[in-house]
């Protein structure tokens, strides 16, 4: 599996060109592994997480399908399936040991691994937006509100304290206004509808503490391999835009965090992004722009991120040029435009004088591949036509009871399994607009007490039979007010005191009309 410098992908027997290898020097230089379904990828990324793993590299990868997670097991040394992988490893002169690779499973909602999560305020006001696909207003509106999260002191953690942050705009959208801009009514909320659709496709569960420890995705087994963090998404891929948005935070993070290192001997860290063109489809600009400078920078901080996709051109030339490890799997050319396709796929390669790319691309059948590793001083290397080698793991999914004692034994278990609701911006404003309500209480029965001591003065013994006038209503917080005082005022008939579902059924059914 591996070599004396990097791991072995595969090689060939008649026919075929010399045995292909992905040098751990060049492993962060980033990769491509793109064909039609059912064409061997998926056999391909088990083959790269096995060797990056057993290189002491960890690896995170997203199981859209559920059958990764038999890298947790052994493959079986016999039937059919095992016939079929002694042959081809007969023919490339691949030693086949079955065995087995340390796994984490992670899992979005809880069910079929640890829950993986981040807070509102990691995610950020861009990828938000994206998420939620909101407008350029609605974009706007919601940098506001990060914007006086922070300058209030009011943590965004998840989305309850989103929801609550959004009221406190609209309660007090005039005073915002002359600091910000204009924060129509009508724009908060749409944003607090489609923060109820989020929630309703379960991006409540992203949302929360404890998050994400980077360095527990980086971590290696006691015997030196890598770990390989396997994120269940076969849930997840009903909601595609989560789904992608989740994988380039994660990118965006590991960019932002990591320090420079250069170009190490190998990676600290491999990412396999699993229907890469989910990311780029109707993706705005300045996400596109995001991605490519991620792609061009990520590699100092020694992470390699390998794009998974049917067709190379589901990735755009600006983040495909930054690929330089590839393997391409068989692409079918049905119509004219697949011919186009299939046609830029192979100019991406450099020429074998053995055979066309192009018909080779057509050509080769499942389990085999179209290959160019880079080479010495990260020079692409020339295609090849490539047999994978099989994989040493269990091609297919784990049983239920296999996934649940690897997940009793894993030891992040306690780190992770149980949710933690600290004290944030739902907890802050309820607790202001709790005071406020107090303090006009108290306003409004000074000023009755008063009046009455005058009465009782002024008719002496009869005050008391002389109706008292109803007392007026608190004066309005002047603009000398912090907005969070004229909040508290305010805030205290809208904000539910249990969920973030009241705060939002608040703000849409009463302050708010809908569009």
């Amino acid at each position: 599996m591996l070599t004396e410098n990097g791991i072995f992908v595969g090689g060939g027997g008649e026919g075929y060109g010399v045995p292909q290898e992905l040098l751990l020097k060049y492993g962060n230089r980033h990769g491509l592994i793109a064909g039609a379904t059912g064409t061997g990828k998926t056999v391909t990324l088990q083959v790269l997480a096995e060797g990056f793993s057993s290189a002491g590299v960890p690896v995170f990868l997203a199981d859209v399908k559920g059958d990764l997670a038999g890298l947790a097991m052994p493959g079986v040394a016999d039937g059919k399936l095992h016939e079929a992988f002694a042959k081809r490893a007969a023919t490339i002169g691949f030693e086949l040991a079955y065995r087995d690779f340390p796994v984490t499973f992670w899992d979005m909602f809880g069910e079929q691994g640890h829950p993986v999560r981040t807070t509102v305020s990691e995610m950020g006001p861009l990828l938000l937006s994206r998420l939620m696909d909101l407008s350029e207003a609605q974009e706007g509106v919601l940098n506001i509100a990060f914007r006086l999260a922070d300058e209030e002191a009011l943590p965004l953690l998840d989305l309850k304290d989103l929801q609550a942050m959004l009221v406190f705009i609209g309660q007090n959208a005039a005073e915002i206004g002359l600091r910000y801009g204009n924060v129509a009514p009508a724009t908060i909320g749409a944003i607090q509808r489609q923060l109820l659709v989020l929630e309703n496709q379960g991006g409540a569960r992203l949302f929360g503490e404890p998050a994400l420890d980077l360095a527990d995705l980086m971590a290696t087994a006691p015997d030196g391999r890598g770990r390989v963090n396997i994120l269940a998404a076969d849930k997840l891929m009903a909601s595609p835009r989560l789904y992608a948005t989740f994988l380039l935070w994660l990118l965006s993070e590991l960019f932002e965090e990591l320090p420079e290192v250069g170009d190490p001997e190998k990676p600290r860290l491999v990412f396999f992004f699993d229907e890469a063109h989910l990311l780029f489809d109707d993706a705005p600009k300045a996400l596109i722009s995001k991605v490519e400078q991620v792609a061009r920078l990520i590699r100092s901080k020694g992470v390699g991120v390998y794009f998974i996709t049917q067709n190379p051109t589901d990735v755009p030339d600006t983040v495909l040029g930054q690929l330089g490890n590839r393997v391409q799997h068989a692409l079918r050319a049905f119509t004219a435009r697949d011919q186009r396709d299939l046609r830029r796929a192979a100019e991406n390669y450099r020429a074998n004088p053995r055979f066309d790319t192009e018909l080779a691309i057509k050509e080769v059948g499942t389990g085999e591949a179209v290959t160019s590793f880079l080479q010495a001083k990260g020079a692409p290397g020339m295609v090849e036509r490539t047999l994978v080698r099989p994989p040493m793991s269990r091609l297919g999914p784990i049983t239920a009871a296999e996934r649940d004692l690897i997940l009793r034994a894993s030891p992040l278990a306690a780190k992770y399994d149980r949710t933690i609701d600290r004290d944030s911006a739902y907890e802050r404003l309820a607790a202001r607009a709790a005071q406020g309500a107090r303090e006009t209480g108290a306003a409004v029965e000074a000023e009755v007490g008063a009046r009455e001591f005058s009465n009782a003065r002024r008719y002496g013994g009869a005050a008391a039979a002389k109706p008292a006038k109803p007392a007026k209503p608190a004066a309005r917080a002047s603009r000398s007010d912090s907005i969070a005082e004229a909040f508290g005022k305010s805030f205290a008939r809208q904000l539910g005191t249990r969920t973030g579902q009241a705060v939002v059924r608040g703000v849409l059914g009463g302050l708010f009309k809908s569009r």
